[in-house]
């Protein structure tokens, strides 16, 4: 049975997601903000995307958990499921289709999702459609990953994972001629998804991340090359007033530019 990705509702977001990316590296901001607003519109939690965008998350999201965890998860997934209005379901992603081809292009839809794999055998479950056979090794399939714990990043997948990446952010790597680091990414990834839990996972990850910045360049002030010249203990000084600003801002394009660049600074001074 060929999957129709259009009808996918979580391959919808992470395409948005993905776009999304894009033009906060771009500094696309005309586009960045019809993204914003078309998620937030079709994504919320009041919505009925946004109830099965949840369902689809919790099953792959979810891993390391005990077998008898994953099949009750999969079973009250189903159950909810059941439940949601099928034909709203249809006509919010008609609209959301609709939006996208309108606002940002049909090309959007061409974006690559990584884990595309998973969103399809999900939706297959989902369809009434499916055999019973086909639906159980569907299941079988998903209820092994949940139960499994994430593979470590080695050192042979890096070079995998910069490729994906680039895909998405060619632009910044032709212009600064190098990838994000780790916790540029993380910052960046934060950021984007800030929108969708109300800036709780961004907030939480500026707390530990400020206060590891602080440590750093306080340390730093201590540093014969700093300490004895008087312009870079002056600028090392800015950079700490810098920082203590931020708890009085509002987090936005601007602030998580400057956080980048202390990142950078920051990694210079530990090497």
């Amino acid at each position: 049975m060929k999957h129709n990705k259009k009808r996918n509702t979580a391959f919808l977001y992470e395409t948005l997601v993905r776009e999304l990316t894009i033009t906060v590296v771009n500094k696309d901001i005309p586009r960045k903000r019809k993204i914003v607003s078309i998620m937030k519109e079709f994504f919320s939690r009041d919505t009925t995307l946004g109830l099965e965008l949840e369902l689809y998350r919790t099953l792959y999201e979810t891993t390391d958990v005990n077998e008898m965890t994953a099949e009750k998860l999969l079973l009250e997934v189903k159950r909810v499921y059941m439940a949601l209005n099928q034909e709203e379901v249809f006509a919010q992603q008609s609209q959301l289709i609709g939006t996208i081809n309108r606002e940002l292009g049909k090309s959007t839809f061409n974006t690559f999702v990584p884990n595309y794999k998973d969103l399809a055998t999900i939706a297959q479950i989902f369809d009434s459609r499916t055999t019973i056979k086909r639906r159980t090794l569907l299941e079988n399939k998903v209820l092994r990953k949940m139960h499994t714990a994430p593979e470590p990043l080695t050192e042979s997948a890096k070079p995998i994972d910069n490729v994906v990446y680039k895909t998405f952010v060619k632009k910044f790597n032709d212009q600064y001629s190098q990838t994000l680091r780790e916790e540029q990414n993380n910052l960046l990834s934060a950021y984007i998804v800030s929108f969708s839990d109300n800036g709780v996972a961004l907030k939480m990850f500026l707390n530990e991340e400020l206060a590891r910045l602080k440590n750093v360049v306080g340390t730093a002030r201590n540093l014969n090359e700093i300490a004895n010249d008087d312009n870079m203990l002056t600028k090392t000084n800015k950079v700490m007033e810098t920082l203590d600003g931020f708890s009085q801002r509002q987090i936005d394009r601007e602030m998580l530019m400057q956080i980048m660049k202390i990142q950078e600074l920051a990694a210079e001074i530990n090497n």
